[in-house]
């Protein structure tokens, strides 16, 4: 008897292991396939490039490419947002997430098909507009992912939530899509996929971390209120842009000698607006920041020792009580961690190196960039998350970039950031779609 069951057991695992390359195959040939169409796909997202809560074309062609696989598609959804969905038969619901949104950088990276967009921004100012975070990759990989799975259908059980979510770079998509009835209106996940372009990391090869892997972030506001007057009887005011001088100073000992040492933080002040013309004093300066942790308290410190510090420097100025700081924290424009759910991260990696192979599938370190994905996880109860990062840069760049002075890479947001599209899609397309497969089976 134990000599039948260990034969039936070496044939279930022979089939198993046939089965399982079998599917490795099946996806690698779907995806070379669609290569050339998603290729076409990644330049006119690339070359057409919209602003946050202004994504109008590109959410109506990510409907159309998720109408045409199959999928019920909902547009509309907090602006810009739409949720394609496709159902085959019983079993547990996988989300799978790409954001729409470009930035306002004028691109200057001389590519033939590099946006010359320009558009007005939220506060109105017109600006060059460009794909410089990647989302382009990440839209063309989401949708090759879709034809893929919707190709594949056969070979999983369960139902696919295709989220298009707009505004990522404000940090308000997320929020906006949940508060909007995601998980009401549509079946609830189980688990959240995504993907982000890296722009250290060599095309074809994808990077995971467990734990968390984007920092939260905060902004915030600071209204600096003194008394305004002439330039040259400045011991008849209280100048607001020497309170916000000192102030932009102070608040750089908050990470250096408030928060412990090995918790990671970091504070910037990003703008710093005050005055009209030299010789007047005026009556206000205004700061905005943005905030990145990962300790829920360490974040609560920084929010509490930047409004300390506005109101002691004013306080200290001798700026009236009725003119102290006015600090906001921008909830629309917060968000917090994204992190990454152990057991789905081993179990997603696991099914990634089946397909890419595991020499192209390495681990990353943390990074104090943020984005709103991790957003989607935190409800009640949570669901379990997992984001992986995407190489871009083809081997000749990345391998001088590896040389003892050799060039730099330019970063995400820069406006000479470029990835390979062809390698880096299909290595986007194979991870994501056998990391949903392995939830779906």
């Amino acid at each position: 008897m134990l000599n039948l069951v260990l034969v039936f057991s070496l044939t279930a695992a022979v089939a198993s292991a046939a089965d399982v390359a079998g599917l490795r195959d099946r996806i690698r040939e779907l995806v070379r396939q669609d290569l050339p169409s998603l290729e076409e796909l990644y330049r006119q997202l690339h070359a057409n490039p919209e602003l946050s809560q202004q994504e109008q074309a590109t959410a109506a062609r990510l409907a159309r490419e998720l109408t045409s696989s199959g999928y019920a598609v909902t547009t509309g959804i907090a602006g810009q947002g739409l949720v394609g969905v496709l159902r085959s038969g019983q079993g547990p619901t996988v989300l799978i997430r790409t954001d729409l949104d470009a930035l306002p950088v004028e691109e200057a990276t001389g590519l033939p098909y590099a946006s010359k967009v320009r558009a007005r921004d939220a506060a109105g100012q017109p600006v060059g507009v460009m794909h410089a975070c990647g989302h382009d990759l990440h839209m063309s990989s989401f949708i090759g992912a879709a034809r893929a799975l919707a190709k594949l259908k056969d070979r999983w059980s369960g139902t696919l939530l295709m989220i298009g979510q707009p505004a990522e770079e404000t940090i308000g998509g997320a929020r906006q899509m949940i508060a909007e009835g995601l998980y009401t209106r549509f079946p609830r996940p189980d688990y959240g996929l995504a993907l982000h372009s890296d722009a250290d990391l060599e095309a074809g090869r994808v990077g995971y971390r467990e734990g968390f892997i984007l920092a939260a972030v905060d902004s915030v506001d600071i209204v600096v209120r003194g008394v305004g007057g002439h330039g040259a009887y400045p011991h008849r005011t209280k100048d607001p842009i020497v309170i916000a001088s000192q102030l932009v100073l102070a608040l750089q000992t908050i990470v250096s000698r408030e928060v412990r040492p090995i918790d990671s933080a970091v504070v910037t002040v990003g703008t710093l607006h005050a005055g009209t013309k030299r010789n007047v004093i005026p009556d206000e300066a205004r700061l905005q920041l943005t905030l990145r942790s990962y300790s829920e308290a360490t974040r609560r410190h920084i929010l509490e020792a930047i409004e300390r510090m506005a109101k002691g420097i004013a306080r200290a100025a001798g700026v009236p009580a009725d003119r102290e700081p006015v600090v906001t924290i921008r909830q629309e424009e917060s968000s917090s961690a994204t992190y990454n759910n152990p057991e789905l991260t081993r179990r997603s990696v696991a099914a990634i190196r089946e397909v890419l192979g595991a020499e192209r599938v390495v681990e990353r370190e943390p990074e104090m960039g943020a984005e709103d994905f991790g957003l989607f996880g935190r409800v009640t109860p949570e669901i379990p998350l997992f984001m992986f990062r995407l190489g871009t840069i083809d081997a000749r760049r990345w391998a001088d970039s590896r040389k003892p002075g050799g060039p730099p890479l330019p970063s995400l947001h820069s406006a000479q950031f470029w990835p390979e599209p062809a390698a880096s899609l299909r290595a986007g397309v194979e991870a994501m779609t056998a990391a949903a497969l392995a939830l779906l089976r």
